[in-house]
């Protein structure tokens, strides 16, 4: 049977986004196929990057009333709840910005050049947020181990200079990153779940809210925002809440439909994925497909996708038990953030070394580039395995 504490599916769909991920960020799409990459911004469609990233937002989401209730459960008030989700939420959005501001460093007016300034930006977040072992018999080296990694954070800031007219001395806030993004989704979503909590007609009234801000801030509606936009603009613009509400919505379905009630839940998940595929084709008569401009039609699309993906892997592996062909997932599933950021800091390694083990991004062969990033998506998943081995795992 089925426990809702720990469903499979969810892990395996997380760690199949998250080896696509690795996979198409690493493509060299100048020669790789367009279908495999994201579109760009004007183009009416879709490729299998633009997928990946939303399809992780959902499993964000699903994965919500699981973690969240059991707290509930275990006896923690309301403002212990929300502390947890601000903390997690501030620290993702915290590693975004950093991110992001990796290729705005001046080499010459900072002091460091920016594969050194990534470097240590990655090695100070391992540092601040590992699940470092038995805390609490070891405190003080563990608490030597985090003022380290702020120490590094200090320094990395108050060195940092873009040499650009827009802003030369500060850390900008951008587009957020990846984790950022995540950050301000999940900082939403979960607080709707602690209003909601179980209930699926109030949290549905909040993804059909925040799908109608998505189709108004797309038609320019929210000019009187701007000036909140550079912090808020992720909420305001309603795209990335609505997928991740829709994904909660989703792990309240699963929640009260019993296993007995498999046909029930894919009946229902189905038919979801169904309609939202339909209302998407339906919108993209008044917004294009498009990703990079976070258009309504392209959220309904790939949140479809999403249900229909998801039930299919929740029958494969909660239900039948077929789970042995994804087992090698498990460690990146478990270790999102590990997965993520630890090919990043193994990247700016390998430049800095000059050594040519990322030929694969700059070969003009399709055959290449296609065969090198996917060797490196499977190899970034056992690095994770390797490093939580070794008691190296980010937890926020």
């Amino acid at each position: 049977m089925t426990n809702y504490n720990r469903i499979l599916s969810i892990d395996i769909m997380r760690g199949l986004t998250l080896l696509l991920m690795l996979f198409v960020t690493n493509l060299n799409m100048s020669v790789a196929p367009a279908w495999l990459g994201n579109r760009p911004a004007d183009f009416d469609g879709m490729g299998l990057a633009d997928w990946v990233f939303p399809g992780f937002l959902f499993i964000v989401g699903l994965a919500i009333p699981v973690a969240l209730s059991k707290r509930f459960s275990s006896g923690q008030s309301a403002f212990d709840i929300s502390r947890h989700i601000f903390t997690r939420s501030l620290s993702l959005i915290i590693i975004g910005v950093l991110m992001i501001n990796i290729d705005r460093v001046n080499p010459e007016l900072t002091g460091i050049g920016k594969n050194l300034w990534a470097i240590l930006m990655y090695f100070g977040v391992f540092l601040f947020w590992n699940d470092y072992p038995d805390k609490e018999n070891k405190f003080f080296t563990v608490t030597a181990l985090k003022f380290t990694g702020l120490a590094i954070f200090a320094f990395l800031i108050l060195k940092f200079k873009s040499g650009q007219p827009e802003n030369n001395g500060s850390l900008i806030t951008g587009w957020w990153g990846f984790p950022g993004i995540i950050g301000w989704g999940y900082l939403v979503a979960a607080f709707v779940y602690v209003l909601c909590r179980d209930s699926i007609l109030k949290t549905s009234l909040f993804v059909l809210f925040f799908l109608i801000l998505n189709m108004l801030s797309d038609w320019k509606q929210f000019g009187f925002l701007d000036p909140f936009k550079p912090i808020f603009g992720i909420i305001i613009n309603g795209n990335v809440p609505f997928i991740i509400l829709s994904g909660l919505a989703g792990g309240l379905i699963i929640k009260k439909i019993p296993f007995k009630g498999l046909n029930k839940s894919l009946i229902v998940f189905s038919g979801l994925g169904i309609i939202y595929l339909i209302a998407g084709f339906i919108l993209r008569k008044w917004f294009i497909i498009s990703k990079i401009q976070a258009t309504p039609s392209w959220a309904l699309i790939c949140t479809g996708i999403s249900f229909i993906v998801f039930i299919i892997l929740y029958w494969m592996t909660d239900v039948k038990s077929r789970i042995r062909w994804a087992s090698f997932l498990q460690p990146a599933a478990e270790n999102s953030l590990t997965t993520y950021l630890a090919p990043e800091l193994l990247f700016y390694l390998i430049i800095s070394s000059g050594m040519p083990l990322l030929f694969f991004k700059l070969s003009n062969e399709p055959i290449i580039t296609i065969t090198g990033a996917l060797v490196w998506a499977f190899l970034m998943v056992g690095l994770t395995a390797v490093l939580v081995r070794f008691k190296i795992k980010l937890r926020i």
